[in-house]
């Protein structure tokens, strides 16, 4: 077992998607399963904490920083098998996910294509359950191949045991902090894309096309993102962000009924089983008085997308919590609706904003 090459006092800034954040106490690079292993035995010995890192887009570090181990979790490797109906696909961790995605619709691959653009690395799909445009990662994975901390040992999870929820899974709920995900096995489908997204089917109405294939799945979603600035550019200063900040609430159809009362319109409702309604955050942001751009000092919503929180220079990750925890509060008021936050809050007990990030991920009453 390969012993870790450590690192002090680490920016993690410059490694988030936000640009805010305080330092890593001891830092490493595990290339490799066999390094992870490594990095999780140091940490182990010594006492210290294991954070793990992937492509930093989805997580807000508190300015004070993390006093642990932080693991940038890298495995690479590409690996695809087609056979007469399907294509199987392998990734490392550390793959750059739109890499994986754009490879999988090279070989007319079904089941990504609505997944184009999301930034970050593939080890980060199955723990979010990453998802857009009517797709997400549950419906195509195949296995998931993780380091248990607590066994200290390599593992394959089978999809059907992940936990996979809205947004969620057992890597992020129950389990969380316990699996290092190394490797993701995907099973795809050949043949035309399935699309259920208004958005989607009306770019390709607008250009003509009748019977779209993934490739003009994947060009769709990808002009649509960019619009949203959903798709990290470093010109575009409204892609300095985690995406989509809150997930879209899943509430039943009482509350849908008093969330329209309220709004004094129509609620733009999804149907999900138990005969539950998913609602957009974002609707839900502008209704509260919300618009595009929205800004208190150096942090606010993009100019493109409401559900979007955005940095600016000088901004910090407790400025970042305050605002959050204030839309999310003003919703709350105006609709009876709790937002819950996408991204990974780390390092924020013990600071002035532990009340705002208890509130967002529900801890308190």
């Amino acid at each position: 077992m390969p012993e870790p090459s450590l690192q002090s006092d680490v920016p993690l800034a410059p490694r988030s998607s936000l640009r805010v954040g305080g330092p890593a106490r001891w830092f490493t690079a595990a290339s490799s399963p066999e390094e992870v292993a490594g990095a999780h035995a140091w940490s182990r010995g010594h006492g210290v904490p294991m954070i793990v890192l992937g492509g930093g887009t989805n997580v807000v570090v508190a300015d004070a920083g993390l006093d642990a181990l932080v693991v940038a979790v890298q495995p690479r490797g590409l690996a695809i098998v087609e056979d007469r109906d399907t294509v199987t696909v392998t990734a490392g961790a550390g793959e750059p996910w739109d890499g994986v995605v754009e490879a999988a619709v090279a070989r007319g691959a079904a089941g990504l294509e609505c997944l184009s653009g999301v930034p970050g690395l593939t080890g980060g799909t199955p723990i979010q359950n990453v998802g857009a445009y009517g797709q997400d990662v549950s419906g195509v994975i195949e296995q998931v191949t993780a380091f248990d901390t607590i066994a200290g040992t390599m593992t394959r999870i089978a999809a059907e045991d992940c936990g996979f929820a809205y947004r969620t899974s057992r890597f992020k709920g129950r389990d969380a902090g316990r699996f290092v995900v190394c490797e993701v096995g995907f099973r795809l489908r050949k043949g035309p894309p399935t699309i259920s997204y208004a958005d989607v089917t009306a770019w390709l109405e607008r250009r003509g096309i009748a019977s779209p294939s993934v490739a003009d799945v994947r060009a769709a979603v990808l002009e649509i993102r960019r619009r949203k600035a959903m798709v990290i550019d470093p010109s575009d200063p409204d892609t300095r962000s985690v995406g989509s900040f809150f997930t879209n609430p899943v509430i039943t159809a009482g509350d849908a009924e008093r969330v329209a009362a309220r709004a004094e319109g129509a609620v733009p409702a999804f149907p999900q089983a138990g005969g539950q309604v998913k609602v957009p955050a974002a609707w839900l942001i502008e209704r509260a008085g919300y618009t595009k751009g929205a800004r208190e000092g150096a942090v606010g919503l993009s100019s493109k997308h409401t559900l979007a929180i955005v940095t600016r220079e000088g901004a910090t990750a407790a400025d970042v919590i305050r605002f959050a925890s204030g839309v999310a509060q003003r919703v709350e008021a105006c609709f009876g609706v709790r937002l819950r936050p996408e991204p990974v809050l780390l390092g924020f007990a013990g600071s002035d904003v532990e009340p705002d990030v208890e509130y967002l991920l529900g801890a308190r009453n």
